[in-house]
């Protein structure tokens, strides 16, 4: 038995300003439409043999995950969610998925553990990857995957190959990323691979090696599942008992210790998409080595990363620049300080700036909401709600609001009314009232929501019912 254990997680800081704290980078919507997550999902389903996908993500992205679900037309596949409520790491959320596992499907049950945000373009090999290391992961060992390396990579960690074994090689070591010098050395002894960060292993066999490597982390991690309620679908591990967990990777928690640990290699189009440079290479390339996507004009310029967002982006004589436009931020860097974008979310982080968590755009349970603009004392929101969905009933202290719908009908509680808000109507809600936005019909219900008042943070609410389960 295979399960596809999908690790959606991380903030993708390199990948600023598309990827954010609140929309990370399974989410990011690559040149073809649809995400990593959603390409992960279809990889992981459409193997021989899996029987379940088990996703592992945080409480925040519960629902943005499921539209991803749906939007990949995955109901023929069991699936299953692990909700985590901060960020810990892998070898915390492996050793809970694979606790899961064990009780619902026994200890040699095997985990196939793929990042969320990868891309593996040649599914075939990889498909046949896959097989390999399943027969050896049901042989005992805990198995990850290589990538030939083609060019001395210093930003992914290596694996160093022994001997043949059973189709793959044993796993002399792994090496942390290295300089550019060590990187041209590894690649030339022809001995190393890139670490792609996926693995195939049986439940038992991790449990195993957790239990002599890190027995403290597998004890924390038996006390959080055995608090948490596991006959649930999403299980939500509790918050304190999921904190005393250590944050901390599997590769170095238990990895770097195993006894009985090998490697399949194979050359998969895989890249972990993990800066402004990998991401350039899913675009094409013009006459003058740029790579663009969307509106976006170039004159005497060379060797540029130019993403668009919705207005155009026009650039004159530049060279080897990334420029990365969208409605609320705009980065401009070297294309040699890819790697370092990261610092520009710390510096966001550290100063306070909202930027480094939420776009313009946020979504939602219920849909999702744009800031079109902002000033003292008012706010405008585009507010999109899906069919059949509704918003919580809430109440504003500071703040009233005005919403008036584009397109579709609003069914509306406002105070002691209900009513339908159809096209062009709009309705008035003043601070400290009740009310609530449902959408009744099939198609998006869209509205425009003018807010006024003395402070208008998100903050400023009190639910008092919610289907969702935020009150």
């Amino acid at each position: 038995m295979l399960i596809s254990t999908i690790l959606s997680g991380g903030a993708g800081t390199r990948l600023w300003p598309l990827s954010r704290q609140a929309h990370p980078k399974p989410f990011i919507r690559l040149p073809d439409g649809q995400t990593m997550l959603h390409k992960t999902l279809l990889r992981g389903a459409r193997l021989p043999g899996v029987a379940e996908l088990l996703i592992v993500t945080n409480r925040d992205h519960y629902f943005q995950t499921q539209d991803e679900c749906m939007a990949a037309g995955l109901s023929s596949v069991p699936t299953r969610y692990l909700l985590e409520p901060c960020g810990r790491n892998t070898a915390p959320a492996l050793a809970l998925a694979a606790l899961d596992i064990e009780q619902r499907h026994g200890p040699e049950a095997c985990m196939l553990v793929l990042p969320a945000d990868h891309i593996v373009q040649d599914l075939n090999a990889f498909a046949r990857a896959v097989a390999q290391a399943h027969a050896i992961a049901q042989q005992g060992w805990l198995t990850t995957f290589g990538i030939q390396p083609t060019h001395p990579h210093t930003g992914y960690g290596y694996i160093e190959v022994g001997e043949p074994l059973h189709g793959g090689h044993r796993v002399v070591r792994f090496v942390e990323k290295p300089d550019a010098p060590r990187a041209a050395e590894m690649l030339a002894s022809g001995r190393y691979l890139w670490n792609s960060g996926m693995f195939c292993w049986r439940v038992c066999d991790l449990l195993e090696a957790m239990q002599r490597a890190c027995p403290d982390l597998l004890q924390a991690a038996r006390d959080c599942w055995a608090q948490a309620d596991v006959q649930a679908n999403p299980v939500q591990w509790p918050c304190a008992a999921f904190e005393a967990l250590p944050d901390i990777s599997i590769d170095y928690a238990v990895l770097e210790h195993a006894d009985r640990l090998a490697v399949v290699p194979g050359q998969l189009g895989w890249s972990d998409v993990g800066s402004w440079n990998a991401l350039a290479d899913l675009l094409p390339t013009d006459a003058h080595g740029n790579r663009v996507q969307g509106d976006v004009t170039l004159l005497d310029s060379n060797n540029n990363i130019v993403i668009g967002g919705h207005h155009l982006v026009a650039a004159l004589g530049v060279r080897d620049l990334i420029i990365v436009d969208t409605p609320d931020a705009t980065l401009v860097a070297h294309r040699d300080k890819a790697e370092d974008v990261r610092r520009i979310v710390q510096r966001l982080r550290d100063s306070g700036h909202s930027g480094y968590r939420w776009h313009a755009t946020v979504h939602r349970p219920w849909g999702s909401y744009t800031v079109l603009e902002e000033g003292p004392r008012f706010k405008i929101k585009r507010i999109v709600v899906k069919p059949g969905a509704s918003l919580s009933l809430q109440m504003h202290h500071h703040r009233s609001e005005h919403w008036i719908v584009v397109s579709g009908v609003a069914k509306v509680i406002n105070g002691q009314q209900e009513l339908l808000v159809r096209t062009n109507e709009s309705t008035y809600i003043p601070a400290g009232q009740k009310h609530r936005l449902e959408n009744p019909g099939k198609v998006e219900l869209v509205m425009i929501e003018v807010q006024s008042g003395e402070y208008l943070g998100e903050d400023d609410i009190v639910r008092f019912e919610d289907v969702y389960g935020r009150c």
